[in-house]
């Protein structure tokens, strides 16, 4: 009974969050969000490594124009989609720990708030990327903003200062599944809601590789 009153609070926070922030069509008045920044660091994946991890998992230019058919579709949703993946975290007190305060332990609702507009806007830029240099360089970001080398530096909070890896790669599960009823809202054949959803399924897998590189060490990656 703790532990069902426990995710119910813990949802009522997360879903508590949408209206706070929202992600505009490119990241206008988004906290922390600086993909188009110049000054970010160079991603340590070079371009040739870049090319062989998408080719090992298929990805190419089909699942790029899929993406952006699936941004049609999506881009409506983007609230129902954040309050399905919140719930969920919310539901589970060992995924709401990483937004919660080290000292307390209770979620901090304006961190999570501001990660679900950074969110938003990822599905955004996720369905529209050209997956050059910048958006590579961008993951990078991303990655040590997971990792405990710079973890709660863009919100300048007192939170959880590093997320497991267990759970980076575990989380490609429920943000590609979930996504699937989603995409079947859109006015496209089954066979066009397939190719949406596995390049989908590629680009997120694509992107937690790269948000990974943080935590291998040195010449493993």
């Amino acid at each position: 009974m703790k532990r069902a009153v426990y995710a119910i609070f813990s949802i009522s926070i997360l879903l508590g969050c949408t209206t706070t922030v929202s992600a505009g069509s490119g990241g206008e008045g988004v906290p922390g969000y600086d993909a188009d920044s110049k000054s970010l660091e160079t991603s340590p994946v070079s371009q040739e490594e870049f090319a062989l991890l998408q080719k090992t998992i298929f990805f190419g230019p089909d699942d790029v124009e899929a993406l952006r058919q699936a941004q049609k579709i999506l881009k409506p949703q983007i609230s129902e989609i954040l309050d399905t993946w919140y719930g969920y975290v919310g539901a589970n007190p060992h995924l709401l720990y990483y937004f919660s305060n080290k000292d307390t332990r209770e979620a901090n609702g304006e961190y999570l708030s501001r990660v679900r507009a950074r969110f938003e806007q990822w599905i955004l830029d996720l369905t529209s990327a050209n997956y050059d240099q910048q958006w590579l360089n961008y993951q990078h970001e991303i990655a040590k903003r997971h990792h405990r080398v710079g973890k709660n530096r863009a919100d300048d909070v007192n939170a959880v200062y590093h997320i497991d890896y267990r759970y980076m790669v575990a989380f490609i599960y429920p943000i590609t599944t979930t996504i699937k009823p989603f995409l079947a809202k859109g006015d496209v054949s089954q066979k066009e809601a397939d190719a949406m959803y596995e390049a989908w399924r590629k680009a997120v897998i694509l992107s937690v590789v790269l948000w990974t590189h943080p935590y291998i060490k040195d010449g493993d990656f």
